[in-house]
């Protein structure tokens, strides 16, 4: 069965809910702006298709299902653009508003340009490549995720998520990882403070791991070929299996495993509150 498509074009909206409800239509070079200042304008829709149109009002994608977004922009007043919206994918889009996505399930971007606080939160299935992210607080308790080739700034990130696998990125952050389950990080550069506090499962290959205090309080930590810079006071509290390419500054008080680097510059073993047992290999 084929589906005509409906096609709205080359038109302006800034009503209330202009476009409610619509099913299988092409929105093809619209803008979404006025002194109406219309809210929820692409709201409980299907099968839609936006493409080359500029959004810069409240919550237009709302519930929304089966939908395509291409060659667009939402600017910083489109607040909250995509929320409770299932079967995404964001193509080529400029995303400058806060809160760009909650509680969604199965939303693809590739090639995107993102700019929101508060990003992906609570959501499953989220899928990001060949893009560039910046968000102070970025994929809150949200799962099932898979990130490759980005570059990404903003601190607290991935926190409370599970399931997610990064590869090939950039990472600059602070407290990133916290509490998450379940995490695989490959051939990325991880730039930040107190990386990594209170995982369970968090494996890192072929990392560069950059910043004060990484990996403490970490269950089942596991680390393959990676390099730490400016790394000190590491795996405090943590059971980790790890090989270091290179030099680590210093290791605080490991609670099981072992620890396999080329150099150390301190081992520090003592006034810890729990019983230790790792150990300490150096290879050169």
């Amino acid at each position: 069965m084929v589906i005509e498509m409906r096609k709205i074009e080359n038109m302006t909206f800034d009503e209330e809910r202009e476009l409610y409800n619509i099913k299988d239509t092409l929105v093809y070079n619209c803008r979404f702006e006025g002194i109406n200042d219309g809210e929820s304008q692409i709201k409980e829709s299907s099968g839609v298709i936006v493409d080359k149109s500029y959004f810069d009002l409240r919550y237009p994608i709302w519930h929304n299902d089966n939908f395509k977004i291409m060659n667009s922009e939402f600017s910083i007043n489109s607040r909250a653009p995509i929320w409770y919206s299932n079967n995404g994918n964001i193509l080529n889009t400029k995303i400058y508003s806060v809160k760009a996505i909650r509680e969604c399930n199965n939303i693809k971007f590739n090639n995107c340009d993102i700019n929101s606080t508060e990003f992906a939160w609570k959501s499953n299935e989220i899928d990001i490549v060949n893009s560039k992210l910046v968000s102070e607080y970025a994929f809150f308790e949200s799962k099932d995720i898979f990130i490759e080739d980005i570059e990404f700034s903003g601190k607290y990130s991935f926190q409370y998520v599970s399931n997610m696998e990064i590869i090939n990125s950039k990472i600059d952050t602070k407290d990133a990882f916290w509490h998450s389950k379940n995490v695989v990080v490959k051939d990325s550069i991880i730039n930040g403070e107190y990386l990594g506090w209170y995982s369970e499962n968090l494996t890192l290959i072929n990392c560069k791991i950059k910043g004060t205090q990484p990996l403490c309080y970490c269950k089942n930590l596991r680390l393959v070929d990676c390099i730490m810079e400016n790394a000190d006071l590491a795996f405090e509290y943590s059971s980790v299996e790890a090989t270091i390419k290179g030099h680590i500054d210093s290791i605080k008080n490991p609670i099981s495993g072992k620890i396999e680097c080329d150099s150390l510059g301190e081992n520090i073993n003592s006034n810890s509150k729990y019983k230790t047992s790792c150990v300490i290999i150096i290879n050169r």
